[in-house]
């Protein structure tokens, strides 16, 4: 995975505000590149300095492994749940998810400039990466 793609991922996923979420499709289309995949694998691999519990699967369920860790950022954060996650609190059973309908995280404008400079870094940096070197490329 390329570096630029990583930090770019990264960028996005540090401007979503508590309480809200936004899925690994979001990001990529944010970004106008990759898919939900690229972005689950920064995640997994880059995601730990960043908020990783606000990014999540389009069924809103947390990253697999991550549910309990995810779910006390969620309840302090005052991130829109659905189904009893109460019972997965006492007893680690219980089906619970975020209900992104409520929680998508809807960028300001400022965000938005933020996330167009990260998407045209990344844009250039890959343009430039797959140009010839042959000194006959323009």
């Amino acid at each position: 995975m390329r570096n630029e793609y990583v930090q770019a991922v990264l960028a996005v996923v540090r401007l979503v505000s508590p309480g809200s979420a936004v899925s690994y499709g979001d990001v990529a289309e944010l970004l106008g590149s990759g898919g939900p995949r690229q972005v689950g694998s920064v995640m997994s691999h880059y995601g730990s300095g960043v908020p990783w519990w606000r990014v999540l699967k389009a069924s809103g369920h947390a990253p697999e492994g991550h549910e309990a860790q995810a779910l006390y950022r969620y309840l302090e954060e005052g991130t829109p749940l659905k189904g009893d996650h109460a019972a997965y609190l006492r007893t680690g059973e219980g089906r619970w998810r975020v209900d992104l309908a409520a929680a998508r995280w809807a960028p300001t404008d400022e965000d938005f400039e933020r996330i167009d400079a990260a998407a045209g870094e990344l844009e250039s940096r890959l343009r430039s990466l797959s140009v010839a070197d042959d000194g006959m490329s323009l």
